[in-house]
């Protein structure tokens, strides 16, 4: 069954960045981040109460608090980064790399959860990070200016927090139910992205924002609580180092609505790449 939750986090995810995208053409990064928290809380909280779960508060132990929190965390980060090399880049450039922290997902689940890496999962390491390299190809001199790949630094930023995020909510959510859990955690995303906001001064910006954007960023808060409530459902019930990998595959649902919304199109190289990517991954579940 968490099979299906997992796959159901990549059509999420993948309609996430979409709708994100569209909710910050003019609007900074960091703020959109911020509102659509507030869409993910009480959409993670009206799940909890759904389910029953707000009784299991009390008996959260410290150790399950800690790394919630500190998954918490590692998801502003990672938010904050992905947000910002969303609004510098292309969708079809940008996700890629956010997408690697497969890698590195699957390395600290070997270490520090003793998951075992099969030859499958090793063959499906190397083509994601060919695949990745491949779809971040430069098409031009004037590209290659330091300024132009800024959404790189923040893209590979967003990966490494998405990993730690991954072990450390699997961690958390061992002794939780996954909604309350997500709930928790969710909480600790809206402290962090608020105080980045009030640090950078953008709370200004927060009365000019379009009404058309406004509402995107709301979907785009619905589609990453229905994300999460799948994912750290199937990370419950199933292997990290699988779990993860499916739902990367919210890439193939990004990369065809950017080309419906946005008019991206992927080079024959790129799609080489997003080819290699997608096999490597459906290696892992082998």
């Amino acid at each position: 069954m968490w099979v299906f939750f997992a796959f159901g986090s990549a059509l999420f995810a993948g309609l996430t960045s979409i709708l994100a995208k569209c909710g910050i053409r003019k609007t900074d990064s960091t703020a959109a981040t911020a509102l659509r928290t507030i869409v993910v809380l009480l959409f993670s909280w009206l799940m909890v109460f759904l389910a029953g779960s707000q009784r299991q508060i009390k008996n959260i132990d410290l150790k399950t608090i800690l790394f919630l929190t500190l998954s918490g965390l590692a998801t502003g980060a990672s938010w904050l980064c992905y947000f910002k090399a969303l609004q510098l880049g292309d969708i079809n450039k940008v996700v890629p790399v956010d997408k690697s922290s497969t890698i590195m997902t699957i390395l600290m689940a070997a270490v520090l959860l003793q998951e075992e890496i099969t030859r499958f999962k090793g063959i499906g390491v190397v083509l994601i990070a060919v695949g990745t390299y491949m779809m971040i190809e430069k098409k031009g001199k004037k590209q290659a200016a330091p300024e132009n790949n800024r959404w790189l630094f923040f893209a590979l930023g967003s990966a490494v927090f998405a990993s730690l995020t991954a072990i450390l909510g699997k961690i958390g959510i061992s002794h939780v139910e996954s909604n309350l859990g997500t709930a928790v955690r969710t909480g600790v995303v809206l402290v962090m992205s608020w105080i980045m906001v009030a640090v950078t001064g953008k709370q200004k910006e927060l009365r000019h924002i379009p009404k058309k954007e406004l509402g995107f960023i709301f979907l785009s808060g619905l589609a990453t609580g229905g994300s999460w409530l799948c994912y750290y459902k199937a990370l419950q019930d199933g292997p990290a180092s699988v779990v993860v990998p499916i739902d990367k595959l919210s890439i193939l649902v990004t990369v065809f609505f950017s080309y419906l919304v946005f008019h991206e199109k992927l080079s024959l190289r790129s799609a080489a790449g997003l080819v290699q990517i997608t096999a490597g991954t459906l290696l892992m579940l082998l």
